[in-house]
């Protein structure tokens, strides 16, 4: 990108900057804009170069400041990051809009590239059809903590985007500009007038709902929009017409993931799932009824199908109940009747869960059973119409609700269950010591565990309870499993995606839960020896040491033939959950990335010995320390033959508002992740071109010698863990009310091992440290190297052909262009003892030197993410921004940490600056967490 591209981008931001600035004119008292200009343009200046008077005179202005003032700043500067965002986003959308309007081939990643570069390669039309009806890609919401904006926010944005979009139009007059401009000033206010900071903790309901809003206000509209684009470019490219299956998915952890979380409960498993489906089938409703005033068609013009003309007939019931007072409403128009009838019969289900959700039952019935039957009737109007010649009038507005019914079915997203480990084989000890004819659980090994658990899963029926008297914890994971069972009749036997078991560590972990679920009728064995399996076990591998022994535990949990038959019962598809943001917190980037590329080898290699499918659940957060960056390059760094069609991401934090958002991007992304899932899945159709065996030994070698460098630090350093925990606001973040869960695992431990992946990696990206996403690398490349030429051409070949290799250095570019080590510096004064964090401050700023070094040299650029300007220009145009932030939270930090002795009400004061200086940060970086 030439530096001229971004044009039109800085003229919008410094408009925006410029409403901000006449807001607070009006708004504030003088001192709060004074300040904001003296910083912004102060830190301007020291960008362009270092002048100690002037550092100095801006840390007075800093220290001078009071509470409310320091609190307004940061709203200003927080403000302004929201705005240039805005900004961003509708720059980079109007980008792709010239792009497609020049008629020339479209962006990588979009479907024009990825058809073209099929053809291109030799994929036949019956080929392509093959590979397009393998496809599932499936984004699943997690409520995860790292920025969970206010919805009243994310409306505000949206308001704001939608309105400078006007700007864009090149016909737009003087006046009209005025109107638009004062538009925006208004949104612009009221935004600066609403609290961004939660006042109160939300509370799982409020995730729910924030979850929601993504659904009702941009993928409702993305989705069908995402189908229509990839059909016309297979039409464009091929000039045939090849059928697309509806192949996206959506997934939630929103109500479902209890692993850490006491206020995820079975109730409240129930009011996720059906908040969901009262969602999903409004849409439904207001669709229906825009067709109802669209397809009027006469039975006196047109002859409906036999197989239409029988579906309607069969509403006859209904009819009679609908119509009673006007028995021949719509009796000349067969669509508009029977879509009535389908409005009624929704208008019904909506009713049930209203009741259900009330806590009361809704007994008049009259609605569907399931999103099949609705489909049926959408299916036998499209043929209807296209039976008498209206085929188009099908595939227009109609083709988009089946596209969304497809979709997202009776439920909106499949609701995942999470739980950890230890949890269920307390439940299973508890159970099997209240049974007498069972041997004690806790005394037997490993082997003796599947043995026990796979003799009792074959026996035939759903066994009865007869303990009243268990514990609270055993009961509600009894009740998780009731309530699936019950949830799955009630709204829809695909409202459920995977039980996920984190911390997995053997196979008894996996029969444990579904020996627990026999006893809500979901698994186990009829009296006619057939077996039925309505659970699908996702086992979660987090650690380091988790991810070496994936082969064994697997192997041992398909040799168990009960285990096997209930696999085959549900589909013999094997579902494995890896996580990239513990494994990464446990033994550093490269031995994360290294272990889960391994990981994934091994697991396609045991499913195809057994003769199984496996889909693999990515859990991945949206800094690179989480296994964030592009979902595009993500899927193509996957191993060559593991990407078969399918597969599952986490989207959490940050990633949600920044996706989807607005629906312009959101199909956007949406569409980077499916072209990148359909080139990764070519396996399917065409021989795969396995990795150099040299570029896997390189890269052992390379993860052996970063892990122990990350080790040296997180490990085996003195006082690392207490650097951390006063060198990083982790502390404070978990007083922001962003999220329900607790930010450790053990509220008295504050080891490395206790606090989480999300926190772990927040504290280091607002302190500008960053540690997580590339510590450890510069030392491996280096002493790999040692000075070798012919070695830096090996890694220098591994970065051009590999894309695994180049995701992983390309990824950690973006992570160092955020460390600020001069800013860093002054988070370690922080710490108690000077001495102890000077080391270890001095260790990561010569680590990170050495890793931006050693990576040029591999990459051979002249300077990080020279090879992604338009990232380059934005990181480069936020940084003095989110400079005077850094330095106010510094402050901040040392008064209210220092306030401990002088009384709550003084730690108070300092809090509320402090905590809108970690959402500040948080806006300015994107992803953080």
């Amino acid at each position: 990108m030439h530096a001229s591209d971004d044009k039109d981008l800085r003229t919008r931001v410094k408009l925006f900057g410029n409403l901000l600035g006449e807001v607070l004119q009006t708004q504030e008292n003088g001192a709060v804009l004074d300040a904001v200009e003296a910083l912004r343009k102060g830190f301007i200046e020291l960008r362009a170069q270092e002048d100690t008077a002037k550092r100095e005179q801006l840390m007075h202005l800093i220290e001078a400041l009071d509470a409310q003032t320091l609190t307004h700043v940061l709203r200003a500067f927080s403000t302004y990051f929201t705005l240039a965002n805005i900004a961003e986003e509708d720059w980079a959308h109007q980008a792709r809009r010239r792009q497609v309007a020049s008629g020339e081939p479209l962006w990588r990643g979009s479907f024009d590239d990825a058809v073209r570069e099929l053809h291109a390669a030799g994929v036949s039309v019956e080929q392509l059809q093959s590979l397009l009806d393998e496809l599932l890609f499936q984004p699943v919401f997690t409520a995860h903590p790292t920025e969970a904006k206010r919805r009243t926010l994310l409306e505000a944005q949206r308001r704001i985007f939608l309105m400078a979009k006007h700007l864009n139009d090149p016909t737009l007059g003087e006046h009209q500009r005025q109107v638009v401009e004062q538009q925006l000033r208004n949104q612009i206010q009221i935004l600066w007038k609403t609290d961004e900071v939660r006042v109160h903790k939300p509370q799982v309901r409020d995730e729910i709902f924030n979850g929601l809003y993504y659904f009702r206000e941009t993928l409702f509209q993305a989705v069908p929009h995402i189908y229509r684009n990839f059909e016309r470019a297979i039409g464009n490219v091929y000039g045939a017409a090849l059928r697309v299956p509806s192949c996206i998915r959506f997934g939630s952890w929103i109500g479902g993931d209890r692993d850490g979380n006491p206020f995820v409960t079975h109730d409240v498993t129930a009011m996720a799932l059906r908040m969901q489906a009262r969602e999903v089938q409004r849409e439904y409703m207001r669709r229906i009824d825009e067709l109802s005033h669209l397809l009027t068609h006469s039975s006196s013009l047109v002859r409906p199908s036999l197989a239409f003309a029988q579906r309607l007939a069969a509403d006859a019931d209904i009819a009679a109940t609908v119509f009673r007072d006007n028995p021949n409403r719509f009796s000349q128009e067969p669509y508009r009747r029977k879509l009535f009838l389908m409005f009624h019969r929704l208008s019904r289900n909506v009713a049930m869960l209203n009741a259900r959700l009330n806590g009361t039952v809704d007994q008049d019935g009259g609605g569907y059973a399931s999103e099949t039957d609705f489909l049926q009737d959408l299916y036998a109007i499209r043929d209807s119409l296209a039976s008498h010649g209206d085929g188009n009038l099908a595939d227009a507005e109609l083709k988009d609700l089946i596209r969304l019914a497809e979709s997202f079915g009776f439920y909106l997203a499949q609701l995942d269950i999470r739980q950890e480990s230890t949890r269920h084989t307390a439940a299973v000890t508890e159970l099997f010591a209240r049974a007498p004819n069972l041997p004690d659980y806790a005394a037997l090994d490993e082997d003796g565990r599947i043995r026990v658990l796979g003799e009792l899963l074959a026996h035939p029926g759903t066994p009865l309870l007869y303990a009243e008297d268990l514990s609270a914890d055993t009961r509600e994971i009894l009740a998780v499993l009731r309530t699936v069972a019950e949830l799955r009749r009630e709204i829809s036997p695909h409202a459920f995606g995977a039980y996920v078991i984190s911390m997995t560590h053997a196979a008894s972990h996996i029969l444990e839960v579904l020996f627990l679920a026999r006893f809500a009728g979901l698994v186990g064995r009829h009296t006619d020896g057939s077996w039925h399996c309505e659970l699908r076990i996702s086992p979660l591998f987090e650690t380091i040491d988790d991810l070496a022994h994936i082969e064994p535990v697997l192997e041992k949990l398909l040799a168990c033939e009960a285990y096997r038959a209930l696999l085959a019962a549900s589909g013999d598809v094997q579902e494995v959950m890896l996580g990239y943001s513990d494994s990464c917190k446990d033994g550093g980037i490269l031995a994360s990335g290294w272990n889960l590329y391994r990981a994934q080898l091994r697991i396609n290699a045991i499913a195809a010995r057994h003769g199984i499918r496996c889909k693999l659940f990515h859990g991945r957060g949206g800094t690179v320390g989480r296994g964030g960056g592009p979902t595009h390059d993500a899927i193509l760094a996957q191993p060559p033959g593991t990407v078969q069609g399918q597969i599952k991401f986490t989207e959490q934090g940050e990633v949600l508002s920044a996706k989807y958002g607005n629906a312009e991007t959101a199909v956007y992304e949406l569409t980077m992740a499916l072209t990148g899932l359909l080139k990764a899945s070519r396996c399917l159709i065409t021989d795969c071109r396995p990795d150099d065996p040299e570029h896997l030994r390189v890269m052992a070698e390379l993860a052996r010698r970063g892990e122990d460098a990350y080790r040296v630090l997180t490990d085996h350093t003195p006082r690392f863990v207490d650097y951390f925990y006063e060198a990083t606001p982790v502390t404070e973040i978990g007083l922001l009310n962003i999220g329900s869960r607790p930010s450790h695992r053990k509220k008295a431990d504050r080891s490395k091992y206790s606090v989480r992946a999300i926190p772990w990696v927040f504290g280091w990206s607002l302190s500008r440290q960053t540690v997580p996403a590339w510590y450890g690398i510069g030392t491996a490349l280096r002493e790999w190297c040692a000075a070798d030429r012919e070695r830096l051409v090996t890694l220098q070949a591994m970065y051009r052909d590999w894309p695994f290799f180049r995701s992983l250095l390309g990824n950690s570019q973006m992570s160092l262009s955020k460390s600020e080590l001069g800013i860093a510096r002054e988070y370690a004064k922080l710490c108690e003892d000077a001495t102890t964090a000077d080391e270890i401050y001095g260790a990561i700023r010569d680590e990170c030197s050495i890793t931006a070094s050693e990576i040029l040299a591999v990459a051979q650029i002249d300077a990080l993410l020279a090879e992604t300007p338009s990232l380059s220009l934005s990181i480069a145009r936020r940084n003095p921004y989110l400079d005077p932030i850094n330095y106010i939270q510094v402050v901040l930090l040392k008064r209210y940490r220092g306030a401990a002795s002088g009384g709550e009400a003084e730690r108070a004061l300092w809090l509320n600056p402090l905590l809108r200086s970690i959402n500040a940060l948080a806006a300015g970086m994107r992803n953080t967490g």
